[in-house]
């Protein structure tokens, strides 16, 4: 394995050999994944891939499409609201030191994009934006973008989670937990012990650990505790059905894919800030790594699975499983918070 610099980002070149060698080293009864059709990509061919992504999606006006074709409505998040494609684009540039192509205009964009109430927005999307889901994703994203760029938004957006935590809470979906203290966080706050009373009653884990019966909104409490720094509960348990759950080609797509469509990071995720020292976890992290490989297209994006088109928050979440696995390396000057950086991607371990 060696290391190259490629626009400001140290890389390393990941030989198929590589690849291999920790997918198979001390597996006990676990069969050999199915080789690329050709050698994997280097991290080289990866990031410029990607660099060939965003140039084609980044628009004038500082927002991102969700893919490459005008026509590509997105999916998941990029469907769900237009503010999705920015924020993981801003995510994944400050991850590696790359400058967007458009950053002051991005940066109007997203200011732009809020009222005066604190409500982020979005115009494009299936989510009604005056809804208690809307405004808390809107707004939870508008936060973590401007943050990450260093800017700060026009108005005081807390009274929206504020708003959203009296009662609307209840009823957003069970992966909204920990958009609360990230939101919090990200200007400056700490999630109010109230609120912080409240989220957690809704957190109910099952006797493995697991909430919801699902990798999704089990991710999203670990997110949780280690975003407000207390341990997580039951994280044994959880890291024992994590295991258990992932399937032989490396992914954790259990369900129909618009259930799992985040399912490998949040399982990566919530393996290595729970078991980062354990070799079962490490080893289970090397094989997510290859199936993230597998979803990348051949115009340098990548799917939300193999076969599924470029997408930008596809791009956010498999890059994200590329940074924890170690096949790219970040930036070597994040901020100060980098936990802040997106959904954990590079929140550091516990010590």
């Amino acid at each position: 394995m060696e290391s190259a610099i490629c626009g400001g980002t140290e890389v390393r070149r990941w030989t198929r050999r590589n690849l291999i060698g920790i997918l198979v080293m001390g597996v006990s009864g676990c069969c050999c994944l199915p080789l690329f059709a050709d050698a994997p990509p280097n991290v080289r061919d990866v990031l410029a891939g990607l660099r060939k992504f965003y140039a084609k999606t980044s628009r004038g006006d500082g927002s991102v499409s969700p893919g490459i074709n005008p026509n590509y409505r997105g999916i998941s998040d990029s469907a769900y609201s237009d503010l999705a494609p920015v924020a993981y684009a801003i995510i994944i540039h400050r991850s590696l030191a790359w400058e967007l192509p458009h950053k002051e205009k991005t940066i109007q964009f997203l200011l732009s994009r809020q009222h005066e109430n604190g409500d982020f927005f979005n115009i494009a999307g299936t989510v009604d934006p005056k809804s208690a889901e809307g405004r808390a994703y809107n707004t939870t994203q508008g936060i973590v973008a401007l943050h990450a760029l260093g800017v700060k938004p026009r108005f005081n957006p807390l009274p929206v989670f504020e708003e959203v935590l009296r009662e609307d809470y209840k009823s957003l979906p069970a992966y909204f937990t920990s958009f609360f203290p990230l939101a919090f966080l990200a200007t400056g706050n700490r999630i109010p012990t109230e609120a912080d009373r409240r989220i957690r009653a809704t957190m109910v884990q099952a006797a493995d650990g697991y909430l919801n019966d699902h990798i999704a909104a089990t991710f999203h409490a670990v997110h949780y505790y280690r975003l407000i720094g207390e341990p997580v509960p039951m994280a044994a348990k959880i890291v024992e059905r994590a295991l258990h759950d992932q399937k032989p080609d490396g992914s954790w797509l259990l369900n129909m894919p618009s259930r799992d469509r985040h399912a490998t990071f949040d399982a990566v995720c919530t393996l290595r800030q729970l078991g980062a020292n354990r070799e079962d976890c490490r080893i289970a992290i090397a094989r997510a790594v290859h199936w993230a490989l597998s979803c990348r297209n051949s115009d340098g994006g990548f799917g939300h699975f193999p076969g599924s088109p470029s997408d930008a928050d596809a791009n956010y979440f498999q890059v994200g499983v590329l940074v924890m696995g170690g096949f790219l390396k970040p930036a070597t000057r994040l901020p100060n918070d980098p936990h802040l950086l997106g959904w954990g991607h590079l929140m550091p371990l516990v010590k």
